[in-house]
Parts: structure tokens; sequence; C-alpha cells
């Protein structure tokens, strides 16, 4: 997800930059809208794959044609209809809603280049919805939107996956629109439904109107309390956790003044660096010294541990991080024997700088 999510975000900066110059349907389609969808995975260029112009006869009307279809073992999976950045979709569903019953399509795109409706038939079955599962605004994507379009991509795009989630998808959506709703201006039904638990009167309308402002104003503020509160408690959190850090750091000083680093240990130290340094800065290794053992890190984080030492007399014990929370202990007759596990420490290091 990272990766997709970094490629997102690059993305939505680049039509930031492009909307304003895009006036017409075919400039957004070839500046934002089949980028959008090379993003996913899907080539363009192919026929066989992504099918410009795609026929959808609908009834005695033949030759109806769609901007692009999505093929799958030869039958359309998405059909896509693009209209110019700068136009409403609210215009342009019947159009898509006659292309869908006449395909194999489960799923249709209405989209401007910024934002993407999905549709399915959840309601009537080879009937497209009159109201999207899934609603994303490029411009303004939320984070639970990203793992969603992820689901779109032609490596992972799985009909009965997206078809199982979708229904819970579009009911959320529709519940919270509704909800976002009465914050901004309770109905009628809604500050009623609210005042029967607390008001035991008639609900006259004269009653509903002088109660409307007293829910909207309570439910804005409990959810500012509630907002305040977990802020509260991350700050808490965050604050302890500094703390905390402080603390271990100055025991770790504490600690360091206890120990002497010895000259054998300096030399493993530097054997791993020359083995290291054609793989990354020698800068970034560190190594750190402590009462059970000597150990070498990358950037001087603790959990990005490369190797450790303990050298007592004629016996040396070199320790490396494996898969999972597995250790490999290696004994050592003498210090030159660390360039044989070469390959060993060379693993260790490109894991950690392969992490995002």
């Amino acid at each position: 997800m990272p990766e997709f999510a970094d490629q997102l975000k690059a993305f939505t900066a680049r039509i930031e930059d492009l909307k304003a110059h895009l006036q017409t349907e075919e400039a957004t389609k070839t500046a934002i809208v089949l980028p959008f969808f090379q993003l996913l995975g899907y080539d363009v260029f192919n026929p066989l794959e992504f099918v410009p112009e795609y026929t959808a006869d609908v009834g005695i009307k033949k030759g109806e044609k769609v901007d692009y279809a999505i093929i799958q073992n030869g039958s359309p999976v998405m059909l896509i209809e693009c209209k110019a950045c700068t136009e409403n979709l609210g215009f342009h569903g019947s159009q898509l809603f006659r292309y869908f019953g006449t395909t194999k399509a489960k799923f249709s795109i209405l989209t401007n280049g910024i934002i993407y409706q999905f549709f399915t038939d959840l309601e009537d079955k080879n009937k497209m919805d009159e109201k999207p599962f899934l609603e994303v605004d490029l411009l303004n994507l939320k984070k639970n939107q990203i793992f969603e379009l992820m689901k779109f991509q032609k490596t992972d795009f799985d009909v009965n996956i997206i078809a199982n989630t979708a229904s819970e998808l579009k009911y959320t959506g529709l519940i919270q629109a509704y909800f976002a709703q009465q914050l901004k201006d309770p109905s009628d039904e809604f500050s009623k439904m609210i005042i029967n638990s607390c008001y035991a009167g008639s609900k006259t309308q004269a009653v509903l109107d002088k109660f409307k402002p007293v829910v909207k104003r309570a439910l804005n503020q409990y959810i500012s309390d509630m907002m305040n509160d977990k802020i509260t408690g991350a700050l808490y959190a965050e604050s302890k956790a500094v703390e905390q850090e402080k603390e271990a750091a100055i025991a770790e000083l504490v600690e360091e003044h206890k120990i002497t680093t010895t000259e054998e240990e300096l030399e493993a130290f530097f054997v791993v660096k020359s083995i290291l340094a054609e793989y990354v800065s020698t800068k970034r290794l560190i190594y750190k010294d402590t009462e059970t053992y000597f150990g070498i890190l990358l950037d001087g984080r603790s959990h990005k541990w490369i190797c450790r030492f303990q050298i007592k007399a004629s016996k040396i014990n070199m320790t490396l991080p494996g898969e999972g929370k597995e250790i490999i202990k290696i004994q050592l007759s003498d210090l030159d024997e660390i360039y044989q596990h070469k390959a060993e420490l060379v693993k260790v290091l490109t894991g950690y700088l392969q992490e995002k």
C-alpha cells in the first residue's frame, strides 16, 4: 500500500497542476483519465485489455458506444464513461445506466478525471444502481479510499471480492452522508426521533422548530468533545512516550560510562564496515557497546541492528537477526572469519534499506 499511496499522491499533485488547462472531454481523457488507469496497472494501449469506444447496443439503438471498457477473459468487466473535468457528474448517470444492462460488465465507472463514481447492481440484478457504492474525489482523498482503489488494480482485481464489499461501502457512505446533513441542518423526522428520548410532551411543529437548533448544537458539541478527548489522549500518550525515551537515553548514557570498548570489538566493527561499505555509507553504521554485547546498528537505530558480538578470551560469538524473531548464532575462531559471512550481513542490511 505505501508504494501505491505514494504514486497516487504524486498523481493527484499532477491533477492540481493540469485541471485549469483541461476544458474538454478529450483533454481530460488524455491528461488524467488514461494515466489514472495506467496507475492501476492497465495497459491502456492494448485493445485486448482496454477498449476505447466500446460498442454497447441499447435496445433498438445500435452502435451506442461507451468511452472505455476493461476486458477480462474476453468479456467486459468494467465500463467507463468520461466527462470533462469541468462538468458535474450528476447529469450523466442515465447514459451509463443504459449501457450497463446490455453488457456482462459487473461494474461501471463515471468520471470527470477528478471524481470517480463506482456503480454495480446491488438493488436489481443486471440493472445499474442509481447511486454509486463508492465515490472518490482524488483531490480530497481519504485513507480508506486508497485501500478501496487498490482492489481495482489489475493485479488485485477480483469481481467477487469487490461485489461482496460493495453493499457495505455503499450504505456506510449513504449513512455517513445522511448523518453529516443532520449535523448541518436536522430534519423534522430526525429531530423528533432525538427528542423522543428526553421530551415527553406533544411533538408539535412549534416544538420541533424550537428543538431543532438544540439538537444541532448538542450533536456538534458531543462530536467536538469526543474529538478533543481523543486529541488530549493522544498528546498525553505522546508526551509520556517522549518522557520514557528521555529516561531510557539517560539510563543508556549512565550505562555507557561503566563500559570499556575493547580493541577486539573495535576491530570487529571495522571488519563489518569494510564488508558493507559497497552497499551503504559507512557513516550510517554505528556501534553500541553494552554490558552483554557489542552491537552494530544502521543509523544508530536499536531495531535496525545488523550484528552483535560477544568476545571473551578466545571465544567469539556473532549473532544476526533472522526471519521474524529468529536469532542466528555463529561461533568464530577469530575475527577474520567475519568475512566468510558477508552474504548474511548484506542480507540483513539490504532488508533494512528496502523498508519504507
